[in-house]
């Protein structure tokens, strides 16, 4: 392995200014991922605004999931080559155009612009891949778990999105509250770029991305964990992005009150992250992984059954949530202990592309499936159900393999 191919050095125990910049990571990744999540709180009003129908609306939600999906394979290998301190500038600035474009379109109620400009808004979700390679840079082996699971945490921003964004529309205005999030936007982006830094023994891998994305893709370890990144954080970004939908449908509630609960469901899944991530630490990620996927195939059956509001219900979203948020912290640990350091950035681009696009199918399944007649979602819950029985069995069959390679 060539210095240049190199993205970490082995020396990272207790590198200065890590913690300032997993905190400045963690920032950018939020706010990013609250623009991210602009249209998902408001599309009731867009539905009620335009005549959606139930497809037409689970369209609008996931669209901004493509780009923020797809678009992370490209930027998790750019992060290889230009670092995480440009990448984050960059992406961060870049995010506050499609957010005004968004706004226009919605001013100008246009269904089409609305889904053209949401397509551009996934720029704000690529950023995750940026991440995980930049704090690898930052942290010893032993403690990779616990960081990128804090990182992580991050996710949260569709949680600040999912409650302030529908406030911010009844105290400020429509407009006001898109200006506000790309003021917001660009401010982290002067700070990154300021404030952050490379790790110091990361170095740039200057191959050509097509090829080095080609290698990443090779690795069996990619394809792997794009499976069970696919389910668990899928699964998270299906909830966060359509579940002020179901909570109106199913349950009535307003748009304040649906984004109000979706918060929380996102909160819980942002503090289960870094547990997961220093669970796997601890006991390895495929327990943690096993503990998450058995747990969400049973809540999906609970809240299938349509428990009533609202201690049953709530409690049935955020035990959901919690162990979504284990198995993306598991994921990702297991993807620092396996993948080869001068590939962490592409593996970690296709691995959460799949992510991403995990979440983007499930809107449009349970817009498919939804029952008007009984304001039921139930198939498209039994199919989460059986995806992450499924991918409980391909956790345990990789978890044997791997001990049967150490033996």
């Amino acid at each position: 392995m060539t210095e240049a191919s190199a993205t970490v050095a082995p020396a990272t125990a207790q590198l200065p200014g890590r913690g300032l910049n997993l905190g400045l990571a963690l920032l950018s990744f939020a706010i990013t991922f609250w623009a991210w999540n602009m249209i998902a709180p408001l599309a009731v009003r867009y539905a009620d605004e335009l005549d959606l129908d139930p497809t037409q609306q689970s369209m609008l939600i996931a669209t901004p999931v493509i780009v923020g999906s797809l678009g992370r394979i490209l930027t998790g290998a750019l992060t290889d080559r230009f670092g995480g301190r440009v990448m984050f500038t960059t992406l961060t600035a870049v995010s506050a155009v499609p957010v005004l474009l968004v706004m226009w379109a919605g001013e100008v109620g246009s269904y089409w612009l609305l889904i053209a400009f949401g397509f551009l808004l996934g720029i704000a979700g690529t950023t995750f891949a940026v991440g995980i390679p930049f704090v690898n840079a930052w942290y010893e082996p032993a403690r990779r778990g616990f960081a990128t699971g804090l990182f992580g945490a991050g996710m949260g921003g569709t949680a600040l999105s999912s409650f302030f964004t529908p406030r911010f529309v009844a105290w400020f205005g429509y407009a006001a509250t898109h200006v506000i999030i790309a003021v917001a936007l660009i401010a982290v982006a002067a700070l990154v770029w300021f404030m952050m830094r490379d790790s110091p023994v990361w170095k740039p891998n200057r191959d050509r991305v097509w090829p080095k994305l080609a290698a990443a893709g090779k690795l069996a370890v990619t394809w792997q964990m794009a499976f069970l990144y696919a389910v668990t954080f899928g699964g998270f970004v299906a909830f966060s992005t359509y579940l002020p939908t179901y909570l109106k449908e199913v349950y009535g509630f307003d748009l304040a009150g649906a984004g109000a609960r979706t918060a929380g469901f996102a909160i819980a899944a942002v503090v289960a992250r870094p547990v997961g991530g220093w669970l796997s630490d601890k006991i390895g990620p495929a327990k943690v992984l096993g503990i998450s996927l058995a747990g969400a195939a049973v809540m999906a059956i609970v809240i299938a059954l349509k428990p009533p509001p609202e201690f049953l219900a709530g409690t049935s979203f955020v035990f959901m949530a919690l162990f979504l948020g284990l198995g993306t912290g598991a994921v990702f640990t297991w993807v620092a202990q396996r993948a080869p350091a001068e590939r962490v950035g592409s593996v970690t681009g296709i691995v959460g592309a799949a992510g991403g696009l995990g979440g983007y199918f499930p809107p449009l399944v349970m817009g498919a499936t939804y029952d008007p007649a009984t304001h039921s979602y139930t198939i498209g819950l039994v199919l989460l159900c059986a995806t992450a029985v499924v991918a409980l069995v391909f956790t345990w069959f990789l978890a044997r393999r791997g001990q049967k390679a150490e033996a």
